[in-house]
């Protein structure tokens, strides 16, 4: 299988996400994944970018197909300068917001990929990686 090379998406406006979605899905029909683990990836990319716009002031996505032998995924990076998370945990956990949504973009996302990881700093930004495995 032919392994692309990564693309970074810029994340500022809500077409931005729009391009997202469509971006992610392509990739994933591209590397053979069913519907269901379609929906899931690109609903937890949308939640993070949405979130890259909302707290973070904009940022970036970066796709990347994986390709190992039988192992095939792709992973999508979340990057933004914003203030930062100062608490993680909380900020995991379902109906915790500091803004106006429901408080499930963070927990949801975890929950719709197979690997979920979250590096942050407050003053320096955020960046939430996130893997699926056909």
């Amino acid at each position: 299988m032919n392994q692309p090379e990564p693309e970074t998406v810029e994340i500022k406006t809500g077409e931005d996400i729009v391009s997202a979605r469509k971006k992610v899905r392509t990739g994933m029909i591209e590397l053979g994944f069913t519907l269901i683990d379609q929906t899931k990836m690109v609903t937890a990319a949308s939640e993070l970018a949405r979130n890259t716009i909302d707290y973070g002031k904009g940022g970036t996505m970066r796709i990347e197909h994986l390709v190992n032998g039988e192992r095939i995924g792709i992973r999508l990076i979340f990057l933004d300068h914003g203030p930062g998370i100062p608490d993680i945990q909380q900020a995991l956990k379902d109906g915790f917001t500091t803004g106006s949504g429901l408080g499930l973009g963070l927990g949801g996302s975890k929950r719709l990929v197979n690997e979920f990881n979250i590096r942050s700093e407050p003053g320096k930004g955020t960046q939430i990686t996130v893997t699926r495995w056909r």
